[in-house]
Protein backbone atom coordinates (compact mmCIF):
# COMPACT_ATOMS: atom_id res chain seq x y z
CA UNK A 1 0.00 0.00 0.00
CA UNK A 2 1.34 3.53 -1.23
CA UNK A 3 0.24 6.43 0.89
CA UNK A 4 1.64 10.25 0.32
CA UNK A 5 2.76 12.86 2.88
CA UNK A 6 -0.19 12.83 5.39
CA UNK A 7 -1.12 16.37 6.16
CA UNK A 8 -2.60 17.80 9.78
CA UNK A 9 -3.22 20.99 11.24
CA UNK A 10 -2.41 22.50 14.44
CA UNK A 11 -2.57 25.79 16.10
CA UNK A 12 -0.27 27.18 18.07
CA UNK A 13 -1.25 30.29 20.02
CA UNK A 14 1.60 32.64 18.65
CA UNK A 15 1.18 31.96 14.46
CA UNK A 16 -2.49 30.45 14.56
CA UNK A 17 -3.54 27.58 11.84
CA UNK A 18 -0.63 26.22 10.43
CA UNK A 19 -0.06 23.04 8.59
CA UNK A 20 2.71 20.23 9.24
CA UNK A 21 3.92 17.70 7.55
CA UNK A 22 3.73 14.31 9.11
CA UNK A 23 5.17 10.61 8.37
CA UNK A 24 5.08 9.23 4.36
CA UNK A 25 6.38 6.03 2.19
CA UNK A 26 8.74 6.89 0.08
CA UNK A 27 8.24 6.88 -3.26
CA UNK A 28 11.44 5.61 -4.20
CA UNK A 29 11.94 2.55 -2.38
CA UNK A 30 8.73 2.64 -0.46
CA UNK A 31 9.83 2.23 2.96
CA UNK A 32 8.18 3.97 5.51
CA UNK A 33 9.86 7.22 6.78
CA UNK A 34 9.13 9.11 10.11
CA UNK A 35 9.29 12.75 10.32
CA UNK A 36 9.73 13.46 14.29
CA UNK A 37 12.20 15.08 14.85
CA UNK A 38 13.73 13.19 17.93
CA UNK A 39 14.50 10.64 15.39
CA UNK A 40 16.13 12.89 12.08
CA UNK A 41 17.16 15.87 14.19
CA UNK A 42 15.22 18.09 11.62
CA UNK A 43 12.21 19.85 11.63
CA UNK A 44 10.88 19.38 7.96
CA UNK A 45 11.42 16.10 6.66
CA UNK A 46 11.74 16.08 3.02
CA UNK A 47 13.65 13.08 1.63
CA UNK A 48 14.20 9.26 3.00
CA UNK A 49 16.94 8.76 5.35
CA UNK A 50 17.51 4.93 3.61
CA UNK A 51 17.48 6.12 -0.43
CA UNK A 52 17.87 9.89 -0.34
CA UNK A 53 15.35 10.11 -2.58
CA UNK A 54 12.80 13.15 -1.83
CA UNK A 55 9.77 14.48 -3.75
CA UNK A 56 9.24 17.91 -5.47
CA UNK A 57 7.18 19.37 -3.27
CA UNK A 58 8.64 23.20 -2.54
CA UNK A 59 8.36 25.39 -5.17
CA UNK A 60 9.65 28.94 -3.69
CA UNK A 61 10.99 28.16 -0.03
CA UNK A 62 11.55 25.41 2.02
CA UNK A 63 8.64 24.10 3.19
CA UNK A 64 6.12 25.57 1.45
CA UNK A 65 4.78 22.54 -0.71
CA UNK A 66 3.33 24.57 -3.38
CA UNK A 67 4.79 22.98 -6.48
CA UNK A 68 2.54 21.41 -8.86
CA UNK A 69 5.12 18.89 -10.06
CA UNK A 70 5.34 16.35 -7.26
CA UNK A 71 7.67 14.09 -9.36
CA UNK A 72 10.71 11.77 -7.51
CA UNK A 73 13.64 13.99 -6.83
CA UNK A 74 16.69 11.87 -6.80
CA UNK A 75 19.97 12.84 -5.13
CA UNK A 76 23.02 13.87 -7.60
CA UNK A 77 25.61 15.34 -5.42
CA UNK A 78 26.89 16.68 -2.23
CA UNK A 79 27.44 20.95 -1.57
CA UNK A 80 28.35 23.40 1.24
CA UNK A 81 26.13 25.60 2.44
CA UNK A 82 28.57 28.24 3.78
CA UNK A 83 27.51 29.87 7.43
CA UNK A 84 25.81 33.57 6.93
CA UNK A 85 27.81 34.84 10.01
CA UNK A 86 29.72 37.12 9.26
CA UNK A 87 32.76 35.92 11.10
CA UNK A 88 32.67 32.61 10.58
CA UNK A 89 36.01 30.09 10.92
CA UNK A 90 36.78 28.65 7.35
CA UNK A 91 34.65 25.43 7.74
CA UNK A 92 31.67 26.75 9.01
CA UNK A 93 28.50 25.85 7.80
CA UNK A 94 26.49 22.69 6.62
CA UNK A 95 26.56 19.77 4.46
CA UNK A 96 23.85 19.81 2.03
CA UNK A 97 22.40 16.94 -0.44
CA UNK A 98 21.60 18.12 -3.96
CA UNK A 99 18.52 16.55 -5.44
CA UNK A 100 17.15 16.96 -9.06
CA UNK A 101 13.59 16.39 -9.72
CA UNK A 102 13.45 13.66 -12.71
CA UNK A 103 10.27 15.32 -14.36
CA UNK A 104 11.10 18.51 -14.67
CA UNK A 105 14.45 18.90 -13.71
CA UNK A 106 14.51 21.55 -11.00
CA UNK A 107 17.61 21.46 -8.59
CA UNK A 108 17.50 21.92 -5.20
CA UNK A 109 19.60 21.86 -2.06
CA UNK A 110 18.47 19.99 0.86
CA UNK A 111 19.72 19.52 4.42
CA UNK A 112 21.16 16.57 5.61
CA UNK A 113 19.27 14.11 8.53
CA UNK A 114 20.58 12.65 11.98
CA UNK A 115 19.22 9.09 10.56
CA UNK A 116 20.40 9.48 6.87
CA UNK A 117 22.55 6.39 5.46
CA UNK A 118 26.21 7.92 5.98
CA UNK A 119 27.51 5.19 3.81
CA UNK A 120 24.78 6.40 0.74
CA UNK A 121 26.25 10.27 1.02
CA UNK A 122 29.57 8.74 1.40
CA UNK A 123 29.24 7.58 -2.24
CA UNK A 124 27.27 10.21 -3.41
CA UNK A 125 30.33 12.26 -2.67
CA UNK A 126 32.45 9.42 -4.88
CA UNK A 127 29.67 9.85 -7.36
CA UNK A 128 30.69 13.65 -8.30
CA UNK A 129 33.87 12.21 -10.46
CA UNK A 130 30.98 11.10 -12.53
CA UNK A 131 28.75 13.61 -12.69
CA UNK A 132 27.13 14.04 -16.21
CA UNK A 133 28.17 17.90 -18.01
CA UNK A 134 24.64 18.69 -17.95
CA UNK A 135 23.82 18.32 -14.26
CA UNK A 136 27.22 19.64 -13.29
CA UNK A 137 26.75 22.99 -15.47
CA UNK A 138 22.92 22.98 -14.39
CA UNK A 139 24.44 23.31 -10.74
CA UNK A 140 27.35 25.85 -11.09
CA UNK A 141 24.60 28.01 -13.13
CA UNK A 142 22.63 28.12 -10.01
CA UNK A 143 25.51 28.58 -7.41
CA UNK A 144 26.07 25.29 -6.18
CA UNK A 145 29.19 24.09 -5.92
CA UNK A 146 29.80 20.54 -6.11
CA UNK A 147 32.07 18.85 -3.35
CA UNK A 148 34.15 16.08 -5.21
CA UNK A 149 36.86 13.43 -3.94
CA UNK A 150 39.54 16.35 -2.48
CA UNK A 151 36.57 17.28 0.38
CA UNK A 152 36.47 13.77 1.62
CA UNK A 153 37.86 14.38 4.85
CA UNK A 154 35.76 17.99 5.50
CA UNK A 155 32.93 15.01 4.62
CA UNK A 156 34.22 13.18 7.27
CA UNK A 157 34.30 15.26 9.35
CA UNK A 158 30.60 16.42 9.55
CA UNK A 159 29.34 12.99 9.22
CA UNK A 160 31.79 11.09 11.73
CA UNK A 161 32.82 13.94 14.09
CA UNK A 162 36.26 12.84 12.96
CA UNK A 163 39.56 14.07 10.43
Amino acid sequence: MRTSFITQRTYTRSSGLKNTFGDFTCMHCCNFVSADAALSGVHNRNHCPYCLASRHLDLFEAGDRLSACKGAMLPVALTWKRSPKKYARPGDGELMLVHRCRDCGRLSINRIAADDDNALILSLLHAAANLDCQTFDACTSVGIQILGRADTSLVTRCLFGQN
